[in-house]
């Protein structure tokens, strides 16, 4: 990124933030603190009010707003790409949400970018395959993502673990994370009294409750999920796949921390964790002799076992 195009991306970060530190700039931009402030000066002399408060960080004068900034053909290409992706793996809340917003974006852009859109639009698809599809939920991911944001407390009727036991969480909702093909509310609970991993596919009804709460100011959704790889629920697994079957593995278990090692000629060794041997083993099956289990023991006698009964169910 040049330095032109880099002071106009400041004051649009500057714009989006009440206030920033200049080392979240740095961050933001990869440069160093020192840039930073070489680059707020520079602002300063060109008469952007940059606003310094000692120990908080900086801001611009209230009122200032930059002119309309002109998309690029890339960045437009991208805003479309990203309306695409989000159509397949949101819920109706956010999707009407993001039609409207790209509807705005298209109303400003000169006509030379409509003209590029409407090329791009029939040259590009995004298919989620069969098993990424979304399941029947609740239109909720927007009106959570507005609890997580104004600390307002919400009451799930949750089916825990799919068991058809479906009960009342009062909950404190403080983040929303898509992984393993579903969207997961990442919240405190109330009845169980710690941090819990809510399924939005298993919500059967919710309600954001005008009580709010207060406290998880330093809560990470990512810190959260990075702990539960590394806690006891999950279970390590050791399997070989053939390439063709590792291509599989890729795909479908973008959520798993593996660790691939070749092992002899056309076959890969991975480490996997994982939070259910019971759906592990059932997708392992339909794999057939392209995968094998090499640990743990009581995984490849479960496969055993389920082999045998599907062999005996299909026999003449």
């Amino acid at each position: 990124m040049n330095r032109i195009d880099r002071l106009t991306g400041m004051i649009l970060l500057l714009q989006t933030h009440r206030v920033i530190t200049a080392e979240r700039v740095a961050d933001h931009f990869e440069i160093s603190v020192r840039t930073v402030y070489r680059d707020l000066a520079a602002l300063g002399e060109a008469g952007v009010p940059i606003v310094a408060e000692a120990g908080v960080g900086y801001s611009l004068m209230r009122g200032y707003h930059m002119p309309p900034v002109m998309f690029t053909e890339e960045e437009a290409a991208a805003l479309f790409v990203s309306g695409e992706v989000t159509e397949q793996v949101a819920d109706e809340s956010l999707r009407s949400a993001l039609r409207s917003a790209l509807l705005k974006v298209k109303s400003v852009l000169p006509k030379e970018r409509h003209d590029f859109l409407n090329r791009l639009q029939p040259a590009v698809g995004v298919w989620l395959s069969p098993q990424d599809e979304k399941a029947e939920r609740p239109d909720c991911l927007m009106p959570l993502q507005q609890a997580v944001v104004r600390k307002r407390c919400a009451v799930l009727h949750y089916n825990a673990g799919a068991r058809g036991e479906v009960t009342a969480r009062q909950v404190e909702p403080l983040g929303l994370m898509y992984y393993a093909r579903h969207w997961h509310l990442i919240a405190y609970c109330r009845m169980r009294q710690d941090f819990r991993d809510f399924r939005l596919d298993r919500i059967s009804r919710w309600e954001v409750t005008p009580d709010t709460f207060d406290g998880h100011d330093g809560f990470s959704v990512k810190e959260f999920f990075a702990e539960a790889i590394t806690r006891h629920e999950l279970t390590p697994v050791r399997a070989r796949f053939s390439l063709s079957g590792m291509e599989r593995v890729k795909r479908e278990m973008r959520c798993a921390s593996m660790v691939p090692s070749r092992v002899r000629e056309g076959w890969m060794e991975v480490e996997i964790l994982v939070p259910c041997l019971t759906w592990l083993s059932t997708w392992l099956l339909g794999f057939g002799t392209e995968a094998e289990v090499v640990e743990p023991p009581d995984l490849r006698v479960r496969l055993h076992r389920m082999a045998l009964d599907l062999a005996t169910q299909y026999a003449p």
